[in-house]
Formats: C-alpha cells, sequence, structure tokens
C-alpha cells in the first residue's frame, strides 16, 4: 500500500524506495561486512544497514510538500532517471529541487561550498588556499549580481521555487539522513548543511564556465616556455590552424563588411568534407598574432622574453599553475583537454528523413557524474505551466541544459574562445599604475571559516583588469620583481603581479538562456535565447521537428587592440591592451539549413582566416572534427543514410589520426633487437583503430608517449613536466648551480594530468609539421644507458619504440599476447571529495573501478589520457545521447554513472558498464512511453 508521509518526517527515506530491495539487502550485509574488516570493529558497528540505507530516496507512496499548488507526479524508470509531471511552473521546478536533491544533495552541496569559497567549513584547514583563491574569483558575488540585478522575475521564481524544493527536503534532516558521506564527515566535525539559496544555482554557471574558459592554461604555458625556449622554438609547438586540411564549424557562408553582420549564404566555404584527417598539408592562420610587449612580438604570437632575467615572472605563473592544479576536480582538468563533439544531420542524409542530433561532452571523470538525466513536463503546456522537457541537467540547478522539448533538440560543445586574459600589473603601495597614474586597488576583506580550527581573513585586491590571482600564493606575493619586459615598461619598483580578466566576472543572463531554449519552438525562438548564454560561450547545435538543422555561436565575446591578441600575458598599465568592447551578436557566426546537409562541432575553428574578430588564437586543432565529418560523408555518398545506430556508432569510432602518419614510418624502421621487432611486428595490419582488446594500440600508444618524451618532453622547462620526473639539463638563469659535466638536475613540478607534452591533437599537429624535416633538432636525444642516442627522425623513432617495448614489458609483461590498451588504459571513478582525500575505508566505499577502455586522447570517442603522465584516463565523454526527430521516443542517452549521488544505491554507477560499452539507454518522451517504462511512482501533494 502506499504511504503518506511528510517532508519533514526523518523516516521518509526507507518508506518505500523500490520493488528491488532483495538484492540491495544483499549488498547492505556484504558492505557492512567489509566495512567491518577495512575499518575495525569500532568503524563496522557504526556504519550499520540502517546508516548506509538512511539517504535513500523514496521512490514510491506519497509525500505532503508545503508549498505545491497541486499534486506532482515523480515516474522513476528501471535506471532511476525521474520524469516529473506537474501543472504550474512553480510546481515543476519545486519538484525537480526536491527530487533532485533526493538523489544529489551531498553533491550539490559540496558544489555550493565550493563557487562560495567555503570548502573549508566543510573539510577543514586544507581547503584553505583553494577557497582564498575562489574567493578571490568571487563566484559567488558575481552570481548575486546576476540574481539580483540580471535575470528576469520569471527565472527568479523558478529559482526561489527550486530551493523551496531543496528545503523541503532538507526540512528535519540530520546530515546521517541525507548522505553517508555526512555520516563520514561525522567523525571529523560536527557540520550540518544550510538552506539552499537561489544564488547557489545561478553560482555553478561560474564553475562550469571556468571549466570551459578558453586558452587560460596556454597563456601560462607559452610565457613560461620562454626560459628555455626562443621564439620560433615556441611557435613549432604552437602551429597555426590547418585550414586546408581539418574543415571549420562553419563552411556555408561568411561576415559581410558592408552590413557588419555574419551572413549564412554567399560565402566562400566549398561544403564539402576533405580529407581523412591524416593529410599533409599545411595549413594557416589561427596561431599568428601581435605578441605582447612582455616579450616581443613573434610568429606565432608566443613572445620571447628570454633575453632578460624572467625568474620573477615565471615563479608568478608556477604558483598560479599550482593553484589551478590543487582546484577540486569538482571544477575539472582546469580547461586542458576539455572538448566535445556534437553534430546533427538532416532529414536528407536520414533513414527517417527527419534530423538525427548527436552530443558527448568530454569533462573530468567524477562520481557521480556531473550531468542529472530528468524530464520536466507540464501536464497541459500554456501560460501557466510552459515546459515539456527532457535531456541532461545539473544537480543544483533548475531546467535542462542539454536536450530537447516537444519541437526542438539541441547540443553544447565548448567553442574555445579566448574569453581569458592575464595582465601583469605594477603595483606601488596601495595602488598600480595605469598610463601615468597610480590607481588604488579595489579591496575587500573577507573571513574563511574553518572546521576543526581558526577562522582566516584575507584581503582580495582587484585592478581594472580584474583581481589579482597572485596575491594568493605566498610564493608569488614575493616575485615579480624581475619580470622580462621591454624598456618602455615602468619601473619594476615593488615588483609585478598578475590579474585576471574574465567575461565570466561580470554580471550576465546565461540562466535566462537556460529556460528560454527550453521553450523554444523553432530557430527564431532558439537564436533569441541562445544570445542569453552569454557565459562560457559554446557552440550550440540545433534541429527540429520541421526538420531544420542549424549552428550558433553564442556569448560575450570580448575584442582587443592590435597589438593584442590574448596569446600571452600583457602589460596592465598600457591602455592600449585593453579589451575595446565586445563583439556583437549579429556579427557572430551561425549556419542554418546548410547545402551539405550536416553540421559538425567538436573544438575545431568556427570561422575561417576571413573573418575579421580573432575569437582565439588557440582552436583545438580538428583531428576530431575532421573524423566525425569523414564519417559522415562516407555513409551518405552514393546517397546512403544514416540512423540512429549509425550516430551512436560514429560516437565510439576509435580511429587514431596520428597512427594513420606514424605507423608507415614506423614499420619502415629497422629495429634489429627480436624482442623490439616482435613488437613491432604488432603495427602490420594494424587498422589504427584503439579498441580495448588491440595489443596493436597499446604498443604504438606506448611509442607515441615516448616520442614525445624523447623529442619534446625533455627539452621542455621543469615548470611544465610531470612532478618528480628529473632530468640533467644545460642551466639557464632559472636554475641551480652546475655540476662537474656543466649540467644540472631540474625536477618537473606539474601534475600528470597537467603536464606537458600531453599528447592531443595539438601534438599531432606538431609532429605532423616536422616530419618531412628529418634533421631538425627536435628529433635529438642523448644516449642513456644502453639505450641509444639520436640525431635525426627515424634514430629517434628507432629509440622510441625500444623504450615502448620495455616500457610496457614492465607494465604488462614480456609475452606481448598478454597485451592489450584496456589493460594500460582504465577509468577510475572517485568519489569527488572523501573519495579523494578521506580515509581509507571510505574510498573504498565511495569509489568504483576500474573499467577498461577503447578510445583515447583526440579520437572521436574521446577517453583522454596525458602522454606525460601516463596511459589512465583523465577525462571521458561525460555523456552520450542522440535525439531522433522523427520520433522523439526513439532517441537514446547514457550518462557516466547514474542518477544516484548514494554509495550502494542500486542506480549509484548502475550506466557505467554499459556506457563503458558503447550501449545507449532508451529514452522515453511521451506520457505513453514514460508510463510504460515506470518502475518507481511517487506523487508529491500539497
Amino acid at each position: 500500500m502506499p504511504t503518506d508521509t511528510t517532508a519533514s518526517s526523518t523516516g521518509q527515506q526507507a518508506a518505500g524506495t523500490s520493488g528491488r530491495k532483495k538484492g540491495r539487502k544483499g549488498r547492505l550485509v556484504v558492505l557492512v561486512l567489509v566495512l567491518a574488516l577495512i575499518g575495525g570493529v569500532a568503524y563496522g558497528a557504526y556504519w550499520s544497514v540502517s546508516t548506509v540505507r538512511a539517504s535513500f530516496p523514496q521512490t514510491e507512496g506519497s509525500i505532503t510538500l508545503e508549498g505545491l499548488s497541486g499534486p506532482v507526479d515523480v515516474r522513476r524508470d528501471g535506471y532511476g532517471i525521474p520524469q516529473i509531471y506537474a501543472s504550474s511552473d512553480e510546481d515543476l521546478f519545486m519538484a525537480q529541487g526536491y527530487v533532485q536533491a533526493q538523489d544529489r544533495f551531498y553533491e550539490m552541496d559540496v558544489r555550493r561550498h565550493m563557487t562560495s569559497g567555503r570548502l573549508s567549513e566543510m573539510f577543514g584547514a586544507g581547503q584553505v588556499d583553494n577557497d582564498a583563491f575562489l574567493r578571490t574569483l568571487g563566484w559567488d558575488r558575481v552570481a548575486k549580481q546576476e540574481y539580483e540585478e540580471k535575470l528576469s522575475p520569471a527565472t527568479k521564481k523558478y529559482l526561489q521555487a527550486y530551493a523551496k524544493g531543496v528545503n523541503a527536503y532538507l526540512e528535519g534532516k540530520d546530515g546521517k539522513d541525507i548522505s553517508l558521506e555526512y555520516a563520514a564527515l561525522g567523525f571529523e566535525n560536527d557540520y550540518a548543511p544550510g538552506e539552499w539559496t537561489p544564488v547557489d544555482s545561478v553560482a555553478w554557471l561560474k564553475a562550469m564556465a571556468w571549466d570551459l574558459r578558453g586558452n587560460m592554461q596556454d597563456e601560462i604555458d607559452r610565457a613560461l616556455l620562454t626560459s628555455r625556449l626562443g621564439p620560433k622554438q615556441i611557435a613549432d609547438l604552437y602551429p597555426s590552424y590547418p585550414y586546408a586540411r581539418n574543415k571549420p564549424v562553419v563552411q556555408e557562408g561568411g561576415y559581410d563588411e558592408g552590413s557588419g553582420t555574419f551572413e549564412a549564404e554567399g560565402g566562400s566555404g566549398d561544403g564539402e568534407g576533405e580529407g581523412d584527417g591524416s593529410g599533409s598539408g599545411d595549413g594557416t592562420g589561427s596561431g599568428e598574432g601581435a605578441g605582447s610587449e612582455l616579450g616581443g612580438g613573434t610568429e606565432g604570437g608566443t613572445g620571447s622574453g628570454a633575453e632578460g632575467d624572467a625568474a620573477g615572472f615565471e615563479s608568478q605563473l608556477t604558483g598560479l599553475q599550482r593553484v589551478l592544479e590543487d582546484l577540486p576536480t569538482a571544477v575539472g582538468v582546469n580547461g586542458d583537454g576539455i572538448g566535445s563533439n556534437s553534430w546533427v544531420v538532416s532529414g536528407d542524409h536520414t533513414v527517417s528523413g527527419q534530423p538525427l542530433l548527436a552530443n558527448d561532452p568530454h569533462l573530468s571523470a567524477s562520481l557521480p557524474s556531473v550531468w542529472y538525466q530528468m524530464g520536466l513536463h507540464c501536464r497541459s503546456v500554456s501560460d501557466k505551466c510552459r515546459y515539456d522537457v527532457t535531456g541532461y541537467t545539473f544537480a543544483g540547478m533548475p531546467g535542462v541544459i542539454i536536450g530537447h522539448n516537444q519541437d526542438i533538440a539541441w547540443g553544447l560543445t565548448n567553442s574555445g574562445v579566448d574569453v581569458t586574459d592575464l595582465y601583469l600589473e605594477k603595483i606601488t603601495g596601495d595602488g598600480y599604475q595605469y598610463g601615468d597614474k597610480v590607481v588604488p586597488f579595489e579591496t575587500r576583506e573577507e573571513t574563511i571559516k574553518v572546521a576543526g580550527g581558526s577562522s582566516r581573513k584575507i584581503v582580495i585586491r582587484e585592478t581594472n583588469n580584474g583581481p589579482l590571482l597572485s596575491d594568493r600564493s605566498d610564493d608569488l606575493v614575493k616575485t615579480g620583481k624581475k619580470a622580462a619586459v621591454e624598456s618602455a615598461a615602468p619601473d619594476r619598483g615593488d615588483g609585478y603581479a598578475v590579474a585576471l580578466r574574465w567575461t565570466a566576472l561580470e554580471p550576465g543572463r546565461t540562466m535566462d538562456a537556460v529556460f528560454a531554449i527550453n521553450r523554444a519552438k523553432d530557430w527564431d525562438d532558439f537564436r533569441e535565447a541562445s544570445e542569453l548564454f552569454e557565459v562560457p560561450s559554446q557552440n550550440l547545435v540545433y534541429a527540429d521537428t520541421e526538420g531544420h538543422i542549424g549552428y550558433t555561436l553564442p556569448g560575450r565575446i570580448p575584442t582587443r587592440a592590435e597589438k593584442h591578441d590574448g596569446s600571452v600575458p600583457a602589460p596592465g598599465w598600457d591602455p592600449d591592451y585593453e579589451w575595446t568592447g565586445w563583439v556583437d551578436q549579429d556579427e557572430l557566426p551561425y549556419e542554418f539549413d546548410p547545402e551539405r546537409g550536416y553540421i559538425v562541432t567538436a573544438n575545431q575553428a568556427v570561422v575561417d582566416e576571413d573573418y575579421p574578430y580573432t575569437l582565439t588564437t588557440d582552436w583545438g586543432y580538428g583531428a576530431r572534427s575532421q573524423r566525425i565529418n569523414d564519417l559522415i560523408q562516407s555513409k551518405i555518398k552514393d546517397g546512403g543514410k544514416i540512423s540512429t545506430d549509425d550516430m551512436r556508432q560514429m560516437q565510439l569510432d576509435n580511429s587514431s589520426s596520428i597512427a594513420k602518419l606514424l605507423v608507415p614510418e614506423l614499420l619502415k624502421i629497422d629495429v634489429g633487437d627480436e624482442h623490439v621487432r616482435e613488437a613491432q611486428k604488432l603495427l602490420e595490419g594494424w587498422d589504427y583503430t584503439q579498441d580495448a582488446d588491440s595489443a596493436a594500440a597499446a604498443y604504438f600508444n606506448s611509442v607515441w608517449r615516448n616520442i614525445l618524451k624523447l623529442s619534446f618532453g625533455h627539452k621542455l622547462p621543469k615548470e611544465l613536466r610531470v612532478k618528480g620526473q628529473c632530468l640533467w639539463v644545460e642551466p639557464v638563469n632559472t636554475t641551480g648551480p652546475a655540476d662537474e659535466a656543466g649540467k644540472v638536475r631540474e625536477c618537473g613540478q606539474r601534475s600528470a594530468s597537467q603536464a606537458q607534452p600531453d599528447g592531443g591533437d595539438r601534438w599531432f599537429e606538431v609532429v605532423r609539421r616536422l616530419m618531412a624535416d628529418e634533421d631538425s633538432e627536435w628529433w635529438s636525444t642523448p644516449k642513456r644507458g644502453t639505450r641509444p642516442g639520436a640525431e635525426n627522425r627515424d634514430e629517434l623513432f628507432k629509440r622510441a619504440m625500444i623504450d615502448a617495448r620495455w616500457e610496457l614489458t614492465a607494465k604488462l609483461g614480456k609475452d606481448i599476447d598478454s597485451w592489450n590498451w584496456g589493460r594500460l588504459h582504465r577509468l577510475f571513478l572517485d568519489n569527488q571529495t572523501l573519495g579523494s582525500d578521506g580515509p581509507g575505508f571510505v574510498k573504498y566505499v565511495l569509489n568504483r573501478g576500474p573499467w577498461k577502455l577503447g578510445g583515447g586522447e583526440a579520437t572521436v570517442n574521446a577517453t583522454g589520457w596525458n602522454a606525460a603522465g601516463g596511459y589512465g584516463v583523465v577525462w571521458v565523454p561525460s555523456m552520450r545521447m542522440v535525439v531522433n526527430l522523427d520520433d522523439l521516443d526513439k532517441s537514446r542517452w547514457i550518462n557516466l554513472t547514474g542518477a544516484s549521488g548514494h554509495a550502494y544505491n542500486a542506480h549509484y554507477v548502475d550506466q557505467t558498464d554499459k556506457w563503458a560499452e558503447g550501449e545507449l539507454l532508451e529514452w522515453a518522451y511521451s506520457e505513453k512511453a514514460v508510463e510504460d517504462a515506470t518502475t518507481d511512482h511517487l506523487v508529491l501533494k500539497p
């Protein structure tokens, strides 16, 4: 019989979870026994079955919620994915808040503490530095401004309703009633979660904007490279975009100088994909720039700066890099390698005659997944209740981020547009130099509360270019006195500091955009809604049930003076390096129903070189996008048609474009050693696909890693190399005393997931450009022990093949028959907080894995790994979806983990096995399909 409880009843979560109780009970008994063995009798007794089950959500029966105007139905399918039915907008979003809190409140709570710089309140003194950095960025402050000054009354109403639902869930509960993690935190402190606010929801958009912020890492790296490399060498490592080989997103239409607008028709693009992503064309374009007076303008906009004493500035940027690495994994892999795939195919090329749309955003792996699947349905769409939408949301935020409604579907990928600039600031006393004046800082003092310790006070200083990030490190505060600049720079005085200009630090309307897109009915509605999507700038693909497809680039995108292209840190004292305004929305690129019948976005260049604004100097290099173009072309040639399953298969494509380039050359090399030759033979006849069970993929990727290490990695400064990996190198002005041989020992300083060369498609392009220059200085490497040195390309390739053979022998065994890529390329899912830093037995409870994966770096199936640091998976397709606009119930989707954030709940990671195998789940949308898929039905009553 259904139960009827109130929202404040502490026993409601155990009242009626689902019909799968026997299996759960068995798992829980095992859990308690395991915990007793691992944690000892005391812990084992504490972590009882009731403790584990206390936070599981009630998913059947009924619950009374004060504040609802009418009943709300919550229907969950066999994977625990909820579909909510209500009769008013406020009820719909209140129920969304309640249901997401049921499944994911701990995750929501951690996120809001992160965005507001209050992690120390939960986790103690170890988070003070992170909090200080995040307070300096001021996400929470900007979110408050957005809520109070920018957002529409309707959006505020939805945010308030959502918060009301979350707080209805929290009412009367202790931490252990909410999540197992709170019970674990109870060992350390008496933390209790506070009420949810609308600003908590808005602030999460800032964290996602940070994750997708553009080329800030490249700015840092280019500046740090100047300690060991000259302008030409740095330009080699940042080649221009290969337009001749890899097509941009927008291929038809272009910028009209006469009207000053972007026109979707009349451009010079031919609309045809070219090549297979393995050609040898030089390309031209986006790497070129003006550089900066900090190091002088150079080819590629890199700047040198090597002529002066750059130690101070390098120390500042190294300190900033360390702060970035220490940020919680919930913020992602700090911009490196983050990308996504999306593409849309018109009905002219599909089996059904209506469009298909695919999307798979690439983010750092997290447990639970950053995404939460959900449907939000008005029983009758009207002015009172305007939504019938389903897709992927963020726990903690109302609405749907990616998905479809009854009329349109949309997907997102990171545009890579440069919306961040670092500025070097000349500090004098309580102010900074701007032009010929000293301007006082804007300052504020904030208090960081620390669980189990004393509060800390910090002072945040801001210039006209933004907050001083250099204030957040003891090293940075004391440095900046010897930054390499031209003679026109101001006297060093007390030294230089580093400030950040970033579009997300100005209040915007992206939250309005979410709701406007959710209710859009056609292309005009969608374009109008996307104009509100200011931060982060994203590629938006579109399809509708009338058969149209489209693409638009929204965002608040800065314009810069001619001498400043955003590629390197700029002099903050010079007004000529300020941002000059914003690209007008009418000038931004878009396409609608292009003649070729499809649109691909995968972080490649958005437009060609003729576009009048520099959107970035650091596009992705198009390996994935061109492969997707090629796959579509191969399917539609001679009138072929694409199905929903074809789209799924494309998402799983493992082909390596760098293997296509290198393997023919590797097979020509006479390696001599029979054991190395045995490994070399694995590459004979290999089709370049990186399946998990492929021995050839394992060996090739090890060879690729060693090519990068020998040719580039050993020549990079310590600030970019892997922490703890030490080399004897020629001294420069940033190193210590030399030994008798004139060498100094330098150890890397960067985390394994952030180090260079990371092996992504920028490095594909670097190596491709060097292939014809067989005697390039990059191909030289010294002898080490019994391993030969190299003076040219083939000698270095031979050395890499030798090193790879013995590396895999150590990792996988001498018998190459036992080798496979999946044994190297593994995914571990770690809980975002206690799974990384908690007690060992807590990690055991919360974490999952490993999974042996196929795919790889810069493949369509982008299970990314960092070649400098190892083979483990560091970012993933965080979800996959294919929307069928002919019959929305035939759409398919999958999440990385599951609906639940509760360890040992049936839906904690119940989608991960299928995700790893490349399967997609049925995605019910119509009321009948949802009802047929329902396994649990909960009624929320007023």
